[in-house]
């Protein structure tokens, strides 16, 4: 089932997500998201030439829209991480499939006459429980500013994957999509790294270290892979299901978590990481019995019926 494009996708994110944290000792947030920018510019660059396509586009504005929109939520990710502990921004961050549902119900509630797809809602709902169960989010009274920030790039994070669902749709190769989005991430890696100097002389870590070049290759490889993968599935799978199926993303964290920092979870996480794989596998097994291919684009995926 092509929905399952984002379990792979999660996977991808996870792993990336322990080069970030590894690498974040060596360079500056600015750097890394540059640097993951390169890496996917290069790549993909390569990739669409091989394969004989072209970076020329009919949706130049639509691809300014996500690139604009995913970079802004990308750096309100990053801020909201400095300033509140990192379970309750992981989990501020993961209420964006949450939008997606809303956003869904609302329009199929006016548009479908009430045609919603209540198990597949249901389901997602009971991700997020499972998120809040494993991570045990907490802040105090004086960080309400910066979750209601986590909150606002959580709800521009489901306005970027909208974005590229409708440019899948639309005929948008994931190559081509992802490319561009690559290049924004090395535009506002720069911007980032000279405002970080205050006027002052702008510093690039050292790439002398080999283990800093391969952890930053390894954000780059792990992020661009990523990025296709969760656009082909918001491309061809069906909205509801990719995003519930974005929630694993935590448990993958998790399981690195254990492996690599030695994280420790009481019975409250173990249970959460199970509601997490049930509901998605609740949400992927209802899409697949229930749903033809046709009905889900026209009754149960409006994006697909604007584009």
């Amino acid at each position: 089932m092509q929905s399952l494009w984002m379990l792979f996708a999660s996977f991808l994110f996870a792993a990336m997500g322990v080069c970030v944290k590894l690498a974040s000792d060596m360079f500056s947030t600015s750097e890394i998201v540059m640097y993951r920018g390169i890496v996917g510019v290069t790549v993909l660059l390569v990739l669409i030439r091989l394969q004989g396509g072209t970076l020329r586009t009919k949706f130049a504005l639509g691809h300014l829209w996500r690139s604009v929109v995913g970079v802004i939520s990308l750096w309100l990710w990053f801020f909201s991480i400095a300033k509140l502990p990192l379970a309750t921004a992981m989990t501020l961050n993961y209420l964006s499939p949450i939008w997606i549902a809303v956003w869904l119900f609302a329009h199929g509630w006016w548009h479908a006459k009430n045609d919603v797809s209540w198990p597949l809602l249901v389901a997602v709902g009971m991700s997020f429980v499972g998120v809040v169960l494993l991570l045990q989010p907490a802040f105090q009274s004086d960080q309400l500013v910066y979750a209601l920030i986590a909150i606002f790039s959580s709800i521009l994070t489901a306005v970027a994957y909208m974005q590229v669902r409708k440019l899948g749709l639309a005929g948008e190769p994931e190559n081509r999509v992802v490319f561009y989005f690559a290049v924004s991430n090395v535009v506002a890696g720069l911007i980032g790294t000279f405002a970080e100097a205050g006027g002052g002389p702008v510093v690039f870590h050292s790439l002398n270290s080999e283990y800093g070049f391969l952890l930053l290759l390894g954000i780059g490889l792990f992020a661009t892979a990523a990025q296709v993968s969760m656009t082909r599935a918001y491309r061809l799978g069906n909205t509801l299901v990719v995003a519930n199926l974005q929630y694993t993303g935590i448990v993958f964290s998790s399981i690195w978590g254990v492996l690599v920092f030695a994280d420790k979870f009481d019975w409250h996480s173990w249970l959460g990481i199970g509601i997490i794989l049930a509901s998605g596998s609740a949400a992927a097994f209802y899409n697949t019995k229930n749903t033809e291919r046709g009905k889900a684009v026209a009754s149960t995926d409006p994006i697909a019926s604007e584009v």
